[in-house]
């Protein structure tokens, strides 16, 4: 499922437009990657969390020659599943 047919299964269930569905899906996605950004956690209960992960310094090699180099420290996001989520796909 891409993002215009998740805003036209919102609208649907949520008798809504289209447009309006897509508008609000555009903001809660704005408002989780703005949230992210500022390091602060997103919890949506039952569906996950949302966390800024810190990978620490390494050093890695390059896969063509072989010879090392250095990967500087970085955030990254992880997202980590809920119980109903993860029940779901469990069957």
């Amino acid at each position: 499922m891409r993002k215009p047919e998740l805003a036209a299964a919102i609208a649907e269930q949520a008798d809504l437009s289209k447009d309006k569905a897509g508008q609000v899906l555009n903001v809660i996605l704005d408002e989780i990657t703005s949230q992210v950004a500022k390091g602060e956690d997103v919890t949506l209960i039952g569906f996950g969390s949302f966390t800024v992960r810190e990978r620490a310094a390494r050093t890695g090699k390059n896969p063509q020659t072989g010879a090392p180099l250095n990967i500087p420290a970085s955030k990254t996001v992880a997202f980590k599943p809920g119980k109903k989520l993860k029940d779901s796909v469990a069957g």
